[in-house]
């Protein structure tokens, strides 16, 4: 009898042990490995991703949500996707934020008259019809705004801030507005949010405080900034005006676009990739983040063309809105928030597609070691077989956050910060044989979940 009992707990004990280890060990990716060439083949056999995003930016340029550019695009891939085979492709209604930019300009008037590169920052107010002119005050971070608080009324106040990385630095183009307002600012500069760019300003959205007055506010370059500080330390009063006419519109009509490969055996059961398809209206969103919408559909797209209809349903989808409002993402959350349960993995493309490195992964341990096996054993022949911690993105995030969904976003290795939100944000920046890589990758990875056994846990 004991024996038994022995023998009993040793099976139980091994089973556990077989579970724990099945994601570590790579058998089942076996009858992935010949689909995994396939797609990898496909996509770096032909410039067709590459092509495609030329189409989208050379023919529609800026796609500011509500702008005529955002809704033919919207028109375009719907067709396209349909010419693709996608199946149950369709527009997915959101109403979006309307802000337009109109003319602007800032220069400094005294010492001597000298006109500053700018661009608004999104759903910015625009200054009174004849423009408005005060002394400048240059800061160099929130320690020194509140160390000069007593200097800042009546005042345009520019904040110097070195970039360091995105998520550090960006809380001043964020909340800069509001906390010069609050002190008694007329308006606000900004050194642009991004390295040095050969004087090229970098837009992107604010946000004003409920508890503040709405100031003007516009970014200048990292150059201008540099200039206006030493001429500040020198003990020289600068003048600057600031003029410009930006404003909201009503909301407008807008929506996701939306096409799958339904799944042959669950196909309740959904793996979303995609990007956001509307940009700023400066260059032409190749970056940020035509690119991204791009390689994601053209992952769904190869699955299409080479008869890879995996066990679970992909869908692609190019949110709306994602710059000055984020009301795709939401939508999308709204629209599907009684299948989230049953979405297995979402994919995000948003930091642009230079040369992957792999992905960002947020979910359970169990769930890594898949998709790191995914990458490890079958993406490394590109490069892309390093999987990080923090998966996600802007457009996904709604969703990922309402039904704890596994997240993933591409990691690449590029200048992006160098050009987004900027007027160099054109195809000119992108080279086939990447966004070939990045659309071969994110098709792996999406594909293998997809259609694996198990569901991704």
């Amino acid at each position: 009898m004991r024996l038994a009992s022995a023998f009993a707990l040793v099976l139980v004990a091994v089973h556990a042990s077989a579970q724990t280890t099945s994601a570590t060990t790579d058998g089942w990716l076996n009858p992935y490995r010949a689909p995994a060439a396939r797609l990898i083949k496909e996509s770096l056999s032909a410039n067709a991703a590459w092509n495609r995003l030329a189409e989208l930016t050379d023919t529609f340029g800026p796609r500011l949500a509500g702008s005529e550019n955002l809704e033919r695009a919207i028109e375009w891939a719907l067709a396209e996707m349909k010419k693709d085979g996608l199946e149950n492709v369709r527009a997915e209604p959101a109403m979006v934020p309307h802000w337009v930019r109109g003319r602007e300009s800032a220069e400094v008037v005294s010492p001597v008259r000298t006109p500053l590169v700018m661009l608004g920052l999104g759903n910015s107010v625009g200054t009174p019809p004849d423009g408005l002119e005060a002394e400048l005050l240059v800061v160099k971070n929130w320690r020194d705004l509140e160390s000069r608080a007593s200097d800042v009324k009546g005042r345009i106040v520019l904040f110097n801030v070195p970039f360091t990385n995105y998520g550090e630095t960006v809380q001043y183009r964020s909340d800069g507005a509001s906390r010069a307002a609050k002190l008694g600012a007329r308006a606000m500069l900004l050194r642009s949010v991004g390295p040095v760019g050969l004087r090229t300003p970098h837009t992107g959205v604010l946000r004003y405080a409920d508890d503040a007055p709405q100031i003007p506010a516009a970014a200048i370059t990292v150059e201008d900034a540099e200039r206006l500080q030493r001429m500040q330390d020198r003990g020289t009063r600068v003048t600057v005006r600031l003029s410009m006419e930006a404003k909201f519109l009503p909301d407008a009509p807008s929506a996701n676009v939306v096409g799958e490969i339904r799944g042959s055996e669950h196909p309740e059961q959904v793996i979303v990739v995609g990007g956001h398809f509307d940009s700023w209206d400066v260059g032409t969103g190749a970056t940020d983040d035509g690119g991204g919408c791009v390689a994601t559909w053209e992952a769904v797209r190869m699955m299409k063309k080479l008869g890879l209809r995996p066990r679970r349903t992909v869908r692609v989808v190019l949110f709306t809105n994602e710059e000055n409002g984020l009301r795709g993402g939401l939508a999308y959350r709204d629209r599907h928030k009684d299948e989230l349960a049953n979405h297995v993995l979402m994919i995000e493309s948003d930091g642009g597609v230079f040369t992957p490195t792999g992905f960002g992964f947020t979910g359970s341990d169990e769930g890594r070691s898949r998709v790191e096996l995914i990458a490890q054993r079958l993406l490394k022949e590109i490069g892309a077989d390093t999987i990080r911690p923090g998966g996600g993105g802007a457009d996904i995030g709604p969703s990922v956050e309402a039904g704890n969904v596994p997240a993933m976003s591409l990691n690449v290795d590029g200048d992006y910060f160098l050009i987004h939100h900027t007027p160099a944000d054109t195809l000119d920046r992108i080279a086939p044989d990447e966004i070939a890589k990045s659309a071969a990758a994110i098709a792996v990875v999406a594909y293998i979940v997809a259609d694996m056994p198990d569901r991704l846990r």
